[in-house]
């Protein structure tokens, strides 16, 4: 089993915690990780791009000229998509990109991100978060002590303090072991973990 080191605020080393091998020890598949990013950016998509077709753009419903006689094209509305201000021909219409993706391949792609951290040394495993009052200078303080510039902050449980703090700095998001997902890890440098929120995500992902 891989084992990681618990650290302390200070960076200072205050116990060891092995990791469960078939979570953290996944051999990482790039095709596979990036179906499930596909996928998750597609479900994000908002979907609700818009366009007029020439029987929704107001006006145009006076022939512009007759028929015949005038020596010009034959038309019969200003709103045609061939007219400026008119209609769009097969533009974009309000719909859902949303798609099934297997379970089973969505927990292994989230196995093969966390593994893909261990690998790489950026996974860090902190004891706890002892500031209860909101203060984003000391957040600041305890990323520099870790040299992290860019960080996914996981907490077992609601963490107002720590959740307030770094809400004003930038590249950092504090998440609940709930909303963990391979999208979120891989677009962060580094993965903080507070060591009660390591114990849930390892019994959400036991075989």
């Amino acid at each position: 089993m891989p084992t990681v080191d618990v650290l302390n605020i200070n960076k200072e080393k205050v116990g060891e915690v092995e990791l469960q091998e078939e979570i953290f020890g996944v051999p990482v598949r790039g095709h596979v990780l990036h179906e499930v990013v596909t996928w998750q950016r597609a479900c994000r998509r908002a979907g609700t791009a818009c366009t007029k077709t020439r029987g929704e753009v107001r006006g145009g419903g006076r022939k512009p000229w007759r028929q015949k006689g005038t020596g010009r094209a034959r038309s019969g509305s200003t709103r045609s998509p061939v007219w400026k201000g008119g209609g769009t021909i097969f533009g974009p219409r309000p719909r859902s990109y949303v798609y099934t993706m297997p379970k089973k391949v969505r927990r292994l792609a989230l196995k093969m991100a966390l593994s893909s951290k261990l690998q790489a040394g950026q996974l860090v495993v902190l004891d706890e978060y002892p500031h209860t009052t909101p203060k984003t200078k000391d957040f600041v303080q305890v990323l520099r002590n870790f040299e992290i510039a860019k960080a996914l902050i996981i907490t077992g449980e609601a963490h107002e303090a720590l959740e307030l703090s770094a809400r004003n700095v930038p590249h950092v998001q504090v998440m609940l072991t709930a909303g963990l997902n391979v999208y979120d890890i891989l677009r962060f440098e580094h993965l903080v973990m507070l060591k009660p929120a390591l114990a849930q995500i390892e019994a959400r992902l036991a075989p």
